[in-house]
């Protein structure tokens, strides 16, 4: 049987048309699935009995197993999930807190909006130094429907809020599974589909050159980030492998690029790690590696600790001495707030405890 979330709408009015039906239907289906989260064709009672009969034998809807849940205090929930072949990946749902006009403090704030964090991959095959994810070596590609999965599970599980982002930040890297994560990206952001606007998915890469140069093509303002964790080659190449073919000349080059072809944004994403990259003169390298940069953000996350690693936080006056000297040579920054401490949160850590039980 095949996911029938492999099948974009054309798609799926194709196969439609090829039973002799009419085309219309495909629009049904995908209103079903991905906006009222319907997991069985029987459920899909304004489509023909005959129709939702040959859909059953020849399609299935949902194929991920949950394997493990963990929900922190702060509201953020973890999934490990298991796939059709046994692989294991992981999903974030994180509530963000919005303000109401007119009141402040506690009362002003109100959950109503959540990102959701999915994977690309089964495993990594980028090895970075402060990343749980690769740690077990890479699996295989993530199929468009698996993906999707993903999605559906982490919206289906919300109630009284709404999944309103997502965020390709989870598991694997996604410019390396470009055509499962592209065609993902179409039918998140299809208005016949989860109808979650281009600008709340982000796709975060660790600098694949050859992928964000092909993602600048494409007629979609998705928001682009890009872990950089270091600001010369020579710690880069350390704790990111992927510089040494992806040099930071050449990287910040393709940025310069793509910022002149889309006149989007890009995010760099910067983990902050004591005793490794969270010195003033590590900020005043990332200030000279980033100048004449128009439309960049540095996001400056204090590293999660890792276990069997030296990965630990800096002091919190470092983190702030850090930032306040990328804010005063005027660049964009802001400071990630930690989510989930309580529970592995960060990518990876929780299949990697599932697979070492």
């Amino acid at each position: 049987m095949q996911d029938i979330k492999e099948l974009g709408l054309k798609e799926l009015e194709e196969k439609l048309l090829s039973w002799s039906g009419p085309k219309y239907h495909a629009k049904q289906i995908f209103a079903w699935i991905y906006q009222k989260g319907a997991y069985e064709f029987n459920s899909m009672s304004d489509l023909p009995a005959s129709l939702r009969k040959t859909l059953g034998k020849e399609f299935y809807i949902f194929g991920l197993g949950l394997a493990d849940l963990q929900k922190s205090s702060d509201g953020t929930t973890k999934l490990l999930f298991e796939l059709k072949d046994g692989n294991l990946i992981e999903a974030v749902n994180i509530p963000m807190a919005k303000r109401t006009p007119g009141l402040i403090g506690k009362a002003g704030a109100r959950r109503c909006a959540v990102t959701g964090c999915i994977s690309s991959q089964a495993g990594c095959k980028f090895a970075c130094e402060f990343c749980a994810s690769g740690l077990k070596g890479f699996k295989r590609n993530l199929t468009s429907g698996e993906i999707l999965d993903e999605v559906l599970y982490l919206k289906n599980s919300l109630r009284d809020i709404q999944l309103t982002h997502v965020v390709f930040m989870g598991t694997g890297e996604p410019l390396d599974n470009y055509e499962n994560v592209l065609k993902a990206v179409r039918i998140i952001n299809s208005a016949d589909a989860f109808n979650i606007g281009a600008r709340r998915i982000t796709i975060s890469t660790c600098g694949v050159i050859p992928g964000i140069k092909r993602l600048q093509e494409e007629d979609l303002q998705i928001e682009l980030s890009i872990s950089l964790h270091a600001a010369d080659d020579k710690l880069r190449s350390r704790i990111m492998p992927v510089n040494q073919k992806y040099p930071l000349a050449d990287l910040i080059k393709c940025c310069h690029e793509y910022i002149e072809r889309t006149n989007r944004q890009i995010t760099f994403e910067y983990i902050l790690v004591k005793g490794l990259n969270s010195d003033l003169v590590s900020a005043q390298k990332l200030v000279m590696l980033l100048k004449g940069l128009r439309l960049a953000k540095i996001n400056l996350i204090p590293a999660n600790p890792i276990p069997k690693s030296k990965i630990i936080p800096p002091p919190g006056s470092e983190v702030l001495s850090f930032k306040d000297y990328l804010f005063k040579a005027g660049v964009n920054v802001t400071l990630r707030r930690e989510r989930g401490q309580d529970i592995d949160a960060a990518c990876g850590q929780l299949r990697l405890k599932y697979e070492q039980d």
